[in-house]
């Protein structure tokens, strides 16, 4: 293809990058950089019929003008990420100089909000996204099998989860595991405990959360799967027959070095998701026992105090560790490209 050829067919495409990807980014860090300005006060002197006193008062003017003016607020660098509710260098530096142990450093670090957050999130991305990977191929594999007659009822009941909106099959989960619910009451029968309570245990929560998690998701890794299933060449497949090759030998030897590709994509794509995790957290109303960096975004958000630089920063620090994540997958991937070609 001619560069100008090239140029033309890739340029709507980069804009869209530009405009969609690239400016949010530079915008987010930007606001990263600054801070809210702080309100001018004024004082005023009032009298009265018993005399006169002082008072201090927000200069509502004052600060409309310098907020006109700088209207991404005041600079401050690399303060926010610095401060307790993100990386905590002071209180890390401190924890480490004063543990007795690892154990104990990493149990202070835990009570800070960031590295209670990064604990979840990474411990949440590391179980569902394996899970849901094997689990999505089991499927795909059954349903391969199957009778053609049966394959589009099971392919139909395999996808409702992907169907269901994340916020709202959150919601329904967390009604089942309530005490009044199937779930949660079949689980204080089975151990005879009338209070035993899913909602009211850490590791019961973020158990309850990563099993949504491949619940929800493993449906998208089943249709990967299949499709890829489809496209096996079914000559090797009826050697490995002939050979005398069992139902095992055949997976592992043939159909997993096929799909093997599609394994890598479907981590990737769950990697960045599962970091992400958000919804969850919400309809199961688990604040208080899990909370992720996408939690801690919308919590900055939220209310009237609307904390739009330290949402940034956590909006930066959680791109960097997309970006961390996704970069042993993505180098064996150029590797893979590069041997081959």
């Amino acid at each position: 293809m001619k560069h100008r050829t090239f140029f033309w067919f890739f340029l709507p495409t980069a804009l869209a990058m530009l405009l969609f990807i690239a400016m949010p980014i530079v915008s987010v860090i930007t606001q990263s950089l600054h801070t809210a300005h702080d309100q001018v006060f004024i004082e005023v002197e009032n009298c009265g019929p018993f005399g006169c006193e002082k008072e201090v008062s927000v200069d509502t003017e004052a600060t409309e003008k310098i907020r006109r003016e700088q209207p991404l607020g005041k600079w401050a660098g690399l303060t926010i990420y610095l401060d307790r509710g993100h990386l905590a260098t002071a209180e890390v530096a401190e924890a480490w100089r004063t543990s007795a142990d690892i154990g104990s450093f990493l149990s202070t670090i835990n009570n800070l909000p960031f590295y209670r957050a990064m604990s979840f999130t990474l411990t949440y991305t590391f179980v569902v996204t394996p899970l849901l990977i094997i689990l999505g191929f089991m499927i795909a594999v059954a349903v391969n099998a199957l009778n053609q007659k049966l394959k589009g009822l099971v392919i139909f009941f395999s996808l409702l989860p992907m169907i269901v909106t994340p916020l709202i099959g959150s919601l329904i989960l967390f009604w089942m595991i309530d005490a009044r619910g199937v779930i949660g009451s079949g689980l204080q029968w089975l151990a005879g405990d009338p209070d035993l309570s899913l909602k009211a245990s850490t590791g019961l929560t973020w158990i309850m959360l990563m099993v949504y998690g491949i619940w929800h998701s493993a449906p998208f890794a089943f249709v990967v799967f299949y499709a890829g299933l489809q496209t096996l060449p079914q000559d090797t497949l009826e050697s490995a027959m002939i050979d005398g090759a069992s139902r095992w030998q055949r997976i592992r030897y043939v159909v997993i070095p096929h799909i093997l590709p599609l394994v890598t994509f479907v981590a990737l794509i769950q990697l960045m998701d599962n970091f992400r995790v958000f919804e969850p957290i919400v309809g199961f109303n688990a604040e208080a026992h899990a909370t992720s960096l996408s939690w801690i975004i919308y919590n900055d958000l939220g209310g009237e105090t609307r904390l739009l630089s330290s949402a940034a920063t956590s909006s930066v620090l959680t791109i960097i560790g997309v970006a961390i994540l996704l970069s042993p997958v993505l180098v064996r991937t150029w590797r893979d490209f590069n041997r081959k070609t």
